[in-house]
């Protein structure tokens, strides 16, 4: 039996075995970048990140914080083997209470019976998954090693946090404000990830949306029986009747480059980004409302917060927190609409347009639309949802050598699935748009203002193709909005410090 030695001269009466001395010496080297001796939280984060080791927002600072004994910023070695050891006899115990046969290794059908006891259900395909990230030599389960490993810089020491460890959502903005919220544990909440995942998403959708607001302008006048009257515009020269019409119909077959023709013509190169600002401005309220309305819902919905949402559950409280939060910024979509398809001149600001609508129309206009908004919601949230995890569990179905789908892979099913939303919710989203834009009509045009008379004279003027107006534009700012969202938001997240596995 080996001979036991102190850890440090100051380490009191932990003793430990040489070669476990050796060990903890050995990574303690790894992460004390500038060889003072002591780690820091920034030699931690920059150690861990260069190492490869799976990370989170704020787990350097966590960890420095309860290994810091004598609170003095930094850990001296004596101080980090105290915390590795206690640390790794919880993980131990975890592992143990995984490890049902007590073989010392932990196979797909334990980590499935062990998740069902946590009231996690999942199934061998992505039990398999998880498997393999800590799995390094190939053996298609986990020993203690790799469990001890993987997670030995996690902080916590609560099973369902560890778990949570293991996932990871990667966020999507293709201007659209009606998906399904993104999940968070009760981990991530307490940690504070949350705000830090939604300022990174608001960064992200202000930039992707503004870089695609040209197409998102382009939609709406195609979507509107918009006729501007020329006599109030310099830039213009009358047509018929002295009246320009800019949407496409049968009869006049406008597209999308006579489009942006006329864009250009009544308003210049920065009528390009009319009702921009508006649609950056909701973004901030849209999804702080949304989310806190999912997080009480979510405890509605379940009382078990160890267990996670089915897909059901997650469609029912993602359209219900969708249809709180469109209630609560519904006036900002009106707002939208108006100031996309006003002209040059009409309105001076986001305040002025409000004002003088409200003059004109009363309050009540500012929700002109709601019911087929929120009607939308119900076929884009669930069809989205639902695409999302059919050809996510397909790909993983068909590699199932592949432990995790990557980026490209969530991109690519997030865009098809939220075209496949779109596809499907348009129709009423044209309609809310139409009904949304009344009062910006030339005098004389009629006007429905129902749903279902609506719906009916776009059927009887233009034909059933008359419901996907403006569809093509809608469809091609859906793969640059996909990239530049994801991009911003990579890099507002690192600069954050959400980093994750």
């Amino acid at each position: 039996m080996p001979t036991s030695c102190p850890l440090h001269p100051h380490a009191g009466l932990h003793m430990i075995p040489p070669e476990e001395e050796e060990r903890l010496a050995e990574l303690f080297d790894k992460l004390d970048l500038n060889k003072d001796g002591r780690i820091d939280v920034q030699e931690l984060s920059v150690a861990l990140q260069s190492m490869g080791v799976p990370t989170f927002a704020g787990q350097a600072e966590r960890v420095v914080e309860k290994a810091d004994l004598a609170q003095d910023g930094g850990v001296d070695f004596a101080e980090f083997a105290q915390y590795v050891i206690e640390h790794e006899k919880n993980l131990m115990l975890h592992f143990k209470c995984m490890d049902a046969n007590a073989d010392g290794q932990i196979d797909e059908g334990e980590i499935v019976s062990s998740l069902k006891t946590l009231g996690i259900h999942i199934d061998k395909a992505e039990a398999k998954r998880l498997l393999k990230r800590m799995d390094k030599d190939g053996s298609l389960s986990i020993d203690w090693n790799e469990w001890r490993n993987y997670l030995m810089f996690h902080p916590g020491t609560d099973i369902h946090g560890i778990i949570n460890f293991w996932r990871h959502t990667t966020f999507v903005d293709v201007g659209e404000d009606i998906g399904i919220p993104e999940e968070f544990s009760e981990n991530e909440i307490l940690q504070g990830i949350w705000w830090r995942h939604l300022v990174s998403g608001a960064a992200a959708g202000a930039v992707s949306r503004t870089c695609t607001a040209p197409l998102d302008r382009l939609k709406v006048l195609l979507q509107v029986g918009m006729k501007y009257n020329v006599a109030e515009s310099h830039t213009l020269q009358p047509t018929k009747g002295g009246v320009l019409q800019v949407h496409a119909t049968k009869s006049n077959n406008l597209g999308i480059v006579s489009g942006m023709r006329h864009m250009l013509q009544e308003g210049g190169v920065r009528s390009l980004w009319r009702g921009n600002g508006i649609n950056i401005i909701k973004i901030a309220p849209e999804s702080a409302i949304k989310f806190m309305a999912y997080e009480q819902l979510k405890r509605l919905i379940h009382s078990d917060r160890n267990r996670d949402l089915t897909i059901g559950e997650r469609f029912v409280a993602g359209s219900t927190a969708g249809v709180i939060s469109q209630t609560a910024i519904y006036p900002m979509e009106v707002l939208k609409t108006r100031l996309a398809l006003r002209r040059t001149g009409q309105y001076s600001s986001i305040l002025d347009a409000a004002i003088k609508i409200h003059k004109h129309e009363g309050a009540k206009c500012f929700y002109k639309g709601y019911v087929p908004n929120l009607l939308g919601i119900i076929p884009y949230a669930g069809i989205d949802l639902a695409i999302y995890e059919t050809l996510k569990r397909m790909y993983l179905t068909r590699h199932s050598q592949v432990e995790d789908p990557g980026v490209l892979v969530l991109l690519a099913c997030g865009t098809c699935s939220s075209t496949c939303g779109q596809l499907a919710s348009y129709p009423l989203a044209l309609v809310r748009t139409r009904l949304q834009a009344q009062g910006t009509m030339a005098a004389g045009s009629t006007q429905e203002t129902s749903m279902v008379g609506m719906f009916r004279s776009i059927i009887q003027t233009e034909g059933v193709t008359g419901l996907y107006r403006g569809i093509a534009p809608n469809f091609m700012k859906v793969a640059p909005a996909v990239g530049i969202s994801y991009v911003v938001y990579e890099h507002v997240r690192r600069y954050l410090g959400v980093t994750m596995t």
